[in-house]
């Protein structure tokens, strides 16, 4: 079972840069080298942001086999890049059934990276009860992802 409590990440031994006992690896993969740039992302998870859904394109995204997402916090794909303001933000917007819209950093579970423009909305049953939340991903265009590399890092500096 891959466990993933998000710390920041520290020097190990030799300059490499780990988390969570997990290499951090300083490469950027896309959606198109890994075949999925016209397929939909899509995860679900519970109330607390367990997942309970992933799809195959974010397996293949994320590095991970469905089963080792399954049950797993979302934040599994968290990259310590990220500041905890964004969360704080998206989990505030959601919780209150609202439409989320942003820009995420996410760790794969070979070390490297890869950026998301994501969608994430309330999902509800058949009564109207909410159960959990739906995120669907796409990649993100040049403009955004330097504009909030920039963002997060001023963040992460007052954290």
């Amino acid at each position: 079972m891959v466990k993933c409590y998000h710390k920041s990440y520290k020097m190990k031994q030799k300059g490499k840069k780990v988390h969570n006992d997990q290499e951090i690896i300083d490469e950027e993969v896309t959606f198109d080298e890994l075949g999925v740039l016209n397929r939909s992302i899509v995860s679900r998870t519970d109330l607390k942001g367990t997942i309970t859904f992933a799809n195959k394109a974010f397996c293949t995204l994320s590095g991970y086999a469905k089963n080792e997402l399954l049950s797993q916090p979302h934040s599994i794909v968290r990259h310590p890049d990220m500041p905890k303001q964004a969360f704080k933000e998206m989990w505030q917007t959601i919780q209150s059934n609202q439409k989320w819209h942003g820009f995420v950093k996410n760790l794969r579970k070979d070390g490297k990276y890869y950026w998301t423009e994501a969608f994430i909305e309330p999902f509800f049953d058949e009564d109207g009860v909410k159960i959990g939340y739906i995120a669907a991903r796409k990649p993100v265009g040049p403009k955004d992802k330097e504009e909030f590399e920039k963002k997060y890092k001023q963040l992460k500096e007052k954290e």
